[in-house]
């Protein structure tokens, strides 16, 4: 069963549950084969029931210790543009569609969406258009997001500092 996750991490971004789960969206989904929308919801006023989505199996909580296991069994990535969550969905090898919360203050989360898509690791969109991004994605144009080698950072700075 092709799945979409979506998380928000720790904040309140009820604007994209509400677009995720809106009439256009869901049909987008449905229409590309998606026939499960798992929704971490975090602190959000907004918690969507399982009969709110017709013609899509949805489930929805709040917070878990761990959504390991909802990124593995992901088919998308759909999160806000927290570092924490990109980077688990990108180290999960999952494709990423990142929404950008451009109601937010000093927000610097663009610059984040921007460069994931310009090193072609994830898309990126904003709420309003979530729908059409999802309409015309071609996930076949990410590139795996290889993990960090902190070794050779720990290398150079023990000699730099001559450590070594």
């Amino acid at each position: 069963m092709k799945t979409v996750f979506v998380t928000v991490g720790t904040t309140s971004f009820d604007e994209l549950i509400e677009r995720i789960t809106s009439s256009d969206a869901l049909q987008t989904l449905k229409a590309r084969g998606y026939e499960r929308l798992v929704l971490q919801v975090g602190r959000g006023s907004v918690l969507p029931t399982p009969d709110s989505c017709p013609n899509i199996r949805l489930e929805a909580f709040r917070f878990k210790d761990s959504i390991a296991d909802e990124m593995k069994g992901a088919d998308l990535v759909i999160s806000h543009a927290g570092a924490g969550s990109c980077l688990e969905a990108l180290g999960a090898g999952k494709p990423l569609l990142v929404v950008v919360n451009d109601k937010l203050m000093n927000n610097h989360q663009m610059e984040l969406a921007r460069q994931l898509h310009a090193d072609s690791h994830s898309l990126y969109c904003t709420c309003s258009t979530l729908t059409e991004t999802l309409r015309t994605m071609d996930l076949s144009v990410l590139l795996p997001f290889l993990p960090g080698q902190p070794k050779n950072f720990a290398n150079f700075l023990d000699k730099a500092l001559g450590v070594q």
